[in-house]
């Protein structure tokens, strides 16, 4: 499960760990999760003009990039919302597609935003690089 900060910094960063771990999805080593609210909020974050010039790409490779994650993504339905949980509203829908798609673990740089709580549900916090290193094992 990644948290939208993690897409984000894999289309800015291609080398980085973030990326890495979208090839390693792409390969079959790892399982990304997405609902559709968090697959909108991928596109919201993701098309905004610093993101977007930051990365160097146009509008139509941005798109590009977020339907290969969307299209390497294990769709999640929601069968329970557990809104509200967490201090930033922004955060529900990354934790509410972890617990609905049972995930392992939830990849995000903000581990403050997510506290304890994912925790409750079974699902460890990891930070990128962390995960990778998982990932690879």
């Amino acid at each position: 499960m990644l948290d939208t900060d993690v897409v984000v910094a894999a289309m800015r960063s291609p080398r980085g760990a973030s990326a890495a771990i979208l090839r390693a999805a792409r390969h079959g080593r790892a399982t990304l999760l997405t609902s559709v609210p968090l697959a909108m909020e991928y596109e919201a974050v993701c098309s905004r003009a610093e993101h977007r010039l930051a990365a160097g790409l146009t509008e139509d490779e941005v798109a590009v990039f977020l339907d290969a994650v969307i299209a390497v993504a294990e769709p999640v339905e929601t069968h329970f919302l557990w809104r509200p949980q967490l201090r930033d509203p922004g955060d529900e829908m990354v934790l509410e597609a972890a617990i609905n798609g049972r995930a392992d673990a939830l990849v995000t740089f903000n581990a403050r935003d997510f506290g304890a709580t994912p925790s409750g549900f079974g699902i460890a916090l990891l930070a990128p690089r962390v995960a990778l290193e998982r990932i690879e094992r």
